[in-house]
């Protein structure tokens, strides 16, 4: 049994891909008991998922995991008992599809009264927007948090799933559902928590709304320092095709950036902020970092206050030294991922193994009290 600092919170979690699963496996890394309602396969004669792919899909570490068909309504009534006995439910579907399996909020609640119903959508769950498709670029370009990842020689962009999916979706869903968590004990009461990737990306955002709202960013992109105006806050090539970045914003970084790269004497970078030498500054940065491979540059700066880091793949993050001292990755079954962030001094996070899809299904049947035969013949397991 995990000692995390949730131990005693139990989770439903209906199946869904993406920020639910993502948010069902950190509450589970935190100690929750999350139990995952997996669809059952109409072929029961399907060769089942190998242990080894069950662990390359590592959000469903350390949770339970039942098969059922949710046509079914014998299904249904399996899910409700486990509500009934859970303090928090995720469900990423569209709007109406929880409600049309019979799992809808006032079912749920009437069930539960204590129960955090944690609802994931991309638009919300209502908005002229909220039953069309989409995925996190399009939430973020709505909601105005990809904006600034443009500057102007480059179209808007971002890494897939970080700042929608993930950061405007689970972030704001597991805040959601913990300060529902925190109502519901201290008031008997549960409730609704609709979490729109839409909103989430645009709360998330809220720093770069207030740097546009003083000028440091403006609507025209690469303009502002912070949207890679500057020649002191961008990524650079380097000369083995490798990647650096710099973001000395400070005055006293920014000057041992400089004195670093050997730049004291250049005009180009006596004053900050003069936005006249920007881009000519740019210019000079670029030739500059394409002197030397990446690992020169870390040499010269990695560990300074110069605002400096190389830009490491998946690969290479595993094995930095700074993530090697910090346990800032695990490898379980042979399969490397992200540790559960972030620690704590005395209820230690714990990492479950992941479960084959239904593997279960038996058990928490046995631990509902309910008529397992009964299940079988009606199709709903």
């Amino acid at each position: 049994m995990s000692q995390g600092p949730l131990a005693g919170v139990k989770v439903v979690e209906l199946a869904g891909i993406g920020p639910g699963p993502c948010a069902g496996m950190m509450l589970a890394d935190m100690g929750a008991q999350v139990t995952v309602v997996e669809r059952r396969s109409p072929n029961a004669n399907a060769a089942p998922t190998s242990e080894q792919m069950a662990a390359h899909t590592f959000y469903n570490r350390g949770k339970r995991s039942i098969a059922l068909d949710l046509k079914k309504p014998e299904a249904t009534e399996v899910v409700l008992k486990l509500i009934e006995d859970s303090d928090l439910l995720i469900e990423g579907f569209r709007p109406g599809v929880m409600e049309r399996l019979g799992l809808g909020p006032d079912i749920c609640l009437a069930r539960n009264p204590r129960l955090v119903y944690g609802r994931m959508t991309g638009w919300g769950q209502q908005g002229p927007l909220a039953h069309a498709a989409g995925h996190d670029p399009n939430y973020i370009a709505l909601s105005g948090a990809l904006w600034p990842g443009g500057n102007a020689e480059r179209a808007p962009t971002a890494p897939l799933t970080l700042v929608g999916d993930v950061g405007g979706g689970t972030m704001i869903l597991i805040f959601g559902l913990l300060s529902g968590l925190i109502h519901a004990r201290e008031t008997g009461e549960g409730q609704v928590v609709d979490t729109a990737i839409t909103d989430g990306s645009a709360y998330i955002a809220s720093l770069l709304r207030m740097m546009h709202n003083t000028g440091q960013i403006s609507d025209t992109p690469g303009t502002g320092w912070a949207d890679f105006g500057a020649p002191w806050n961008d990524t650079y090539t380097c000369a083995d095709g490798g990647f650096i970045t710099i973001c000395p914003l400070e005055p006293q970084f920014y000057a041992e950036l400089i004195q670093r790269l050997g730049l004291e004497g250049d005009p180009l970078f006596a004053d900050q902020w003069d936005k006249t030498q920007w881009p000519a500054g740019r210019a000079r940065m670029a030739e500059l970092f394409l002197e030397r491979s990446r690992d020169e540059w870390c040499d010269l700066l990695e560990g300074t206050d110069a605002c400096f880091a190389p830009v490491l793949n998946m690969t290479e993050a595993l094995n930095h030294p700074h993530n090697v001292a910090r346990e800032t990755f695990i490898t379980c079954n042979d399969v490397p991922q992200p540790a559960p962030a972030p620690k704590f001094s005395r209820s230690k996070p714990s990492v479950g193994p992941c479960p084959l899809p239904g593997q279960h299904t038996d058990d928490v049947i046995a631990d509902l009290g309910l008529d397992r035969e009964g299940l079988l013949a009606s199709g709903a397991i």
